[in-house]
Parts: C-alpha cells; sequence; structure tokens
C-alpha cells in the first residue's frame, strides 16, 4: 500500500481532505466548492491539478481514493 500522504494532518483535517477528493471525483464543486487552503494543500501533496476544464484528480489522487 501507498504512503498516507496525510499522515501530517490531523484526522480531523485528513478526513476533510479526503472528502474533498471524493468530491472532485464526482464533480460536486458547486454544491461542495473546494477552499482555496485545501486546493493549495491537495495542489502541493500531487493529488489534484488546475486545468481549463477544472479541478481533476491526478493518478495519485485516484489511488488514494482507491486505497493503492
Amino acid at each position: 500500500m501507498a504512503e498516507n500522504p496525510f499522515a501530517e494532518f490531523s484526522l480531523e483535517k485528513a478526513i476533510d481532505l479526503r472528502w474533498t477528493l471524493r468530491d472532485i471525483q464526482a464533480r460536486r464543486l458547486k454544491l461542495s466548492p473546494v477552499s482555496d487552503e485545501d486546493l493549495r494543500t491537495l495542489t502541493g501533496l500531487g493529488l489534484v491539478e488546475v486545468r481549463d476544464e477544472g479541478i481533476v484528480l491526478t493518478q495519485a489522487g485516484i489511488a488514494v481514493l482507491n486505497g493503492s
């Protein structure tokens, strides 16, 4: 299993970031907009990218959600 990218965060923050990844994957950003802080964190961890079509998961982000 891959290293936990959220290990440095509190449990509450790690859960919040994981739910944010799920919201991005499901394209629920109108209902659950990503905060600037969470976007910076997830981008810094290499889990999301900002593209012309919006915020998308990277392969690492998908792996985190799939438990790989």
